[in-house]
């Protein structure tokens, strides 16, 4: 055969070969985001059960919801990793959370705006004039997905699949460990009796421990209970995932709780889906492409660079802070005491004084941030402070170095029994290096030498995990409506690898403090201690504290129906897909003035919660 025709045959080849991929591919990719965009209208199903029945707490409306919200559609969530499971006991990660959670529930959960405790799989409960028992009776109305009574054997089991050293539930068995294994008193009522009397106790058991149905998990290996859960209890259920792409959820129509008043406003999308963006950049183009349907944003140079063009100049996109009373931790660049000279409390509070707090906001972070001085923030009046704040002040700096015997060499570097004074900074995020730049040029006029080392993620976890740092930037969330200290300030978990005191931080009355509010229930007298202990944290300067942020910031497409309060009283943007939903008319409204270039009505920017 010629060569030139045989070459040709073969390049014609190639390329129907080629084209056939291109259509393939298209086609797959139309297939796979068809089953991502489709949402299953569900109807309700009636509900059978006796009205008599539902708890009285919960025959009323639930007062964060709208009676305006309407059922239907879909709600596409940002999510920033794909996790390894969604088995939320295997699996510590905050997007498997927020999905388990859709699936599994606990035994109570908190009334929205008083943070009191409302009946969930159980009705009712009583705690022991002891404080040592809490007794929980099960609603009887609750039922699994697949139609069987949610029972006492199944809270026991959840406790001994948890407690099995076989299973990597090490961080679960943490809290449950404080407990004698749960007494089934009968079919619907089970009893847990505490090792240890702490006030956290009642809140882990009512709050964070969600049930496993036994018939179903019973007999199987709980670690490879990863990515299918076809009982559930919850109002959602797992529809399909791809991994490193999406999680879908849909809402069941046979939710036990439907017909509760309160449960009424609340689950209102039919279908939930978690789409994965390993890159904040490329997430926020999905975004504003509309393939996302809320964008929180938690840097401030997105907030104030980035969300220009059409979209936000004619309203298609929503750009708002919501201020509310949810909880916050602090953040700051932590030092490690068990290393010198981070020792010695007046090196921390020098360095504290050359972190120009301020310029480092206003410059770098747009003024979007307000400066903290305080470890528990929220148990202050506003306008109080445990200590006076440490403010940037090099003279002040010089004094305490030397005081503590670090003076400038001849090349004028500070200097102390021949040995030069050097921070090695640990970072992990490339993102806050500019602060520690910013630092470093202020710091050199006093000899200090500053050296960064960056790193990922996993390699800095590991590193945290034995201590291996000087001085690196953490950041704690409030984690719970009340903080306890103990994890990060007890002296006994100074030198145990793994542990949340990252500063190795010891102090013997910080300890007697801890003790003292692990049994008050009362929360105006544990709030005392937790300012006393707060008193001491602001003198000892184990971090220097930097800043936070009193509202939430969030983007959202201009198509949803929101409570008066969006975000309730104590939430942040999760909330959104359980209070919001869309409406109509406003669905109706973008997609009309996306296609005729027309804007949209204004909007208030900056929302604050009030009691209705």
């Amino acid at each position: 055969m010629n060569v030139a025709l045989r070459n040709s045959k073969f390049l014609k080849i190639c390329y129907f070969t080629l084209l056939l991929s291109v259509i393939t591919f298209a086609l797959n990719g139309c297939k796979e985001k068809e089953e991502v965009q489709i949402s299953v209208a569900t109807e309700d199903l009636p509900w059978e059960g006796d009205p008599n029945s539902i708890p009285e707490a919960l025959r009323k409306p639930n007062p964060s919801t709208s009676p305006n919200a309407k059922r239907g559609g879909i709600f596409r969530i940002y999510s920033h990793q794909y996790p390894k499971s969604l088995n939320w006991y295997l699996e510590n990660f905050s997007t498997t959370a927020e999905i388990f959670t859709q699936m599994f529930e606990p035994l109570l959960e908190r009334h929205p705006i008083t943070l009191e405790p409302l009946p969930k799989l159980a009705s009712s409960w009583k705690i022991s004039s002891d404080k040592k028992t809490f007794t929980f009776n099960l609603d009887k109305n609750a039922r699994w997905s697949d139609g069987k009574p949610i029972t006492a054997k199944d809270v026991l089991f959840t406790y001994e699949i948890i407690m099995n050293k076989k299973n990597n539930t090490a961080l679960h068995r943490i809290d449950l460990s404080r407990f004698e294994a749960p007494k089934l008193v009968n079919e619907y009522e089970v009893e847990f009796t505490q090792k240890e009397i702490h006030w956290k106790n009642f809140e882990f058991i009512a709050y964070d421990f969600f049930i496993l149905p036994e018939h179903y998990y019973n007999g199987k290996d709980f670690n490879k209970e990863n990515f299918e859960f076809p009982v559930t209890s919850g109002p959602y259920e797992l529809q399909s995932a791809k991994k490193g792409i999406y999680v879908k959820m849909k809402r069941r129509n046979d939710y036990w709780m439907r017909a509760y008043p309160f449960y009424r406003g609340t689950d209102n999308f039919d279908t939930l889906i978690f789409k994965v963006f390993n890159d904040d950049a490329v997430a926020f183009q999905a975004f504003k492409k509309g393939d996302i349907d809320l964008y929180p944003v938690y840097k401030a140079a997105t907030w104030v660079q980035d969300t220009t063009g059409e979209p936000f100049d004619k309203n298609y996109i929503v750009k708002q802070k919501i201020y509310n009373d949810k909880k916050s931790g602090f953040q700051g660049w932590a030092f490690n005491m068990r290393r010198k000279p981070f020792d010695d409390v007046r090196i921390r509070k020098a360095i504290a004084h050359l972190v120009n707090r301020k310029l480092m906001v206003d410059k770098l972070a747009f003024g979007e941030y307000q400066l903290t001085d305080s470890y528990y923030g929220s148990v202050w009046e506003e306008g109080q402070l445990p200590n006076p704040a440490i403010d940037y002040d090099p003279e002040a700096a010089k004094k305490l170095f030397a005081e503590a015997g670090w003076k400038p060499n001849a090349k004028g570097f500070l200097e102390k029994d021949g040995q030069q004074f050097v921070i090695h900074i640990l970072e992990r995020d490339r993102s806050v290096e500019k602060y520690f730049t910013l630092f470093m040029e202020r710091v050199k006029e006093l000899g200090i030498q500053v050296t960064i080392e960056s790193t990922d993620l996993a390699n800095w976890s590991e590193r945290m995990d034995k201590y291996d740092f000087d001085v690196t930037w953490a950041a704690w969330g409030a984690g719970s409506s009340f903080p306890d200290p103990e994890h990060h300030w007890d002296s006994k978990y100074a030198n145990e690898n793994g542990q949340n005191n990252y500063n190795g931080f010891k102090n013997p009355e910080v300890d007697k403090l801890i003790e003292q509010q692990k049994t008050e229930f009362d929360i105006k007298k544990r709030t005392e201690i937790l300012k006393k202990i707060d008193k001491i944290l602001t003198k000892e300067v184990p971090y220097v504290l930097l800043w936070g942020i009193k509202s939430t910031r969030v983007l959202y497409w201009n198509r949803f129906g929101t409570p008066e309060n969006p975000l309730s009283r104590y939430s942040g943007e999760g909330a959104a897909k359980s209070l919001w939903w869309i409406d109509a008319e406003k669905d109706k409204a973008l997609e009309n003035s996306k296609k005729n270039k027309t804007a949209l009505p204004t909007y208030k920017r900056d929302l604050y919660y009030h009691s209705k």
